[in-house]
């Protein structure tokens, strides 16, 4: 339940009340503080995105559609742990050359959405068609996102198409929480793809 009193307090965020999904500050569950903060972290959460295009990835880009920001950027395969039966296995790219990562974020506040499924279809230079595929939800030293390891015929200029489907988290608020309720696609074209892996030995324990 709202209850903070601290509205007068500027953080740099300017609410329209036009945004989508809403961000209304008078609710029984939202103030204005509270939505700038949210806004703030959006704004952490995309400087680690850009970083992570423009310092880290070979490439990426961003879209907004429907309620949600969708990106994505492309790197070379990597190893990632997966929980089987209560111990972490390390399972390092085999024939994968490729590492996908989608990033799903709140369109209006631009905060991480966790729980969506979500799927995508890369098209090769040749016409190819590779997918849909599961993108799962990876824990990062720096980003949460959604991600897989793929194995690629060729190098060179790919379509990828991204699907959502609404996550099934609950909501608060009777206004704010009307959102993420219809699934979405996005298309981003001329995506470069420079094929590789970068495999890892995990330290013994």
């Amino acid at each position: 339940m709202a209850t903070d009193k601290s509205d007068a307090a500027a953080t740099g965020a300017e609410l329209s009340g036009d945004e989508k999904p809403p961000m209304d500050p008078d609710t029984s569950e939202a103030t204005r503080r509270q939505l700038e903060l949210a806004v703030e972290q959006g704004n952490a959460y995309r400087k680690a995105v850009d970083y992570m295009v423009g310092d880290v990835a070979k490439g990426g880009g961003m879209q907004k559609v429907g309620d949600y920001l969708i990106g994505y950027a492309v790197e070379d395969a990597e190893g990632m742990y997966s929980f089987d039966d209560g111990e972490l296995t390390w399972n390092n790219p085999q024939d994968e050359n490729l590492h996908l990562e989608i990033v799903v974020c709140d369109g209006s506040d631009g905060r991480f959405v966790p729980g969506a499924s979500v799927t995508a279809t890369l098209v090769t230079p040749a016409g190819e068609e590779l997918g849909p595929h599961d993108q799962v939800l990876v824990w990062h030293p720096m980003i949460y996102h959604y991600a897989r390891n793929w194995t690629l015929p060729e190098d060179g200029e790919y379509v990828l198409r991204v699907h959502v489907d609404p996550p099934t988290l609950m909501r608060h608020d009777e206004i704010n929480g009307r959102r993420f309720l219809e699934p979405v696609d996005v298309e981003f074209t001329g995506v470069k793809v420079e094929r590789g892996a970068e495999p890892v030995t995990p330290p013994s324990e």
